[in-house]
């Protein structure tokens, strides 16, 4: 018998909007997912051949591209950083949408682009980062951070940060704003690219199905 399908999805800004579409796919997690006290990472669902995982952000790319998990959820940023070539992407999920961007302290005096030739920047997406202020031809010190991003610059860690932005609430209550957008992001469906080979069985028709639940035609 083969293996269950196992699909990663993220905890935090996603997963909310994710479990309405994994309704439609057919996909539900056993009642424990919404335990809010479960220690549980893994769990069941209604399909006895499909379970889910519950991971970090940045994990459910890992996880995918190195085969523990044959489907995930995750924002194009991930995607874009880890650039995994394991990982195939073939549908946005047009969910959880927000951007990437550069943010530096309100009323700062922004050095000329022409001259500026090094930059240091707090955030968690160094290879990003690298690339966006590269084709500028500036050099990226990136400081990594997993979160609290907004404090670098009121702390002396950095001048800039480049993080997520949605409604920009909380770099205005840094005293930030945002300078330039690297990228716009929204949520892909990911799949490890061998199991898509090995499985195609199993799972092109889901790969289809999400097609279907956000309104793109089945590939011809």
């Amino acid at each position: 018998m083969a293996r269950p399908l196992i699909i990663a999805i993220p905890k935090g800004r996603i997963l909310e909007e994710a479990l309405p579409l994994l309704a439609r796919v057919g996909i539900e997690p056993e009642a424990d997912f919404h335990n809010s006290k479960s220690r549980a990472l893994r769990f069941a669902t209604n399909q006895p051949d499909v379970s889910i995982i519950r991971v970090r952000a940045f994990d459910v790319a890992t996880f995918v591209a190195h085969g523990a998990a044959q489907l995930g959820i995750v924002g194009s940023d991930v995607v874009d950083e880890f650039d995994y070539s394991e990982l195939y992407a073939p549908v946005d999920l047009n969910i959880g949408h927000c951007r990437l961007s550069v943010a530096e302290p309100e009323g700062l005096a922004a050095e000329d682009q022409a001259t500026m030739s090094h930059v240091r920047v707090a955030t968690k997406y160094p290879g990003l980062t690298r690339k966006h202020f590269e084709a500028m031809g500036v050099q990226a010190e990136c400081v990594k951070l997993n979160g609290a991003m907004e404090l670098a610059p009121s702390l002396g860690l950095s001048r800039r940060i480049v993080d997520l932005v949605s409604s920009g609430a909380t770099l205005k209550a840094n005293g930030l704003v945002e300078t330039s957008v690297i990228m716009d992001v929204s949520a892909r469906l990911i799949v490890n690219r061998a199991a898509f080979k090995m499985r195609s069985g199993e799972l092109t028709p889901l790969v289809e199905a999400f097609r279907r639940a956000v309104g793109v035609k089945d590939a011809a």
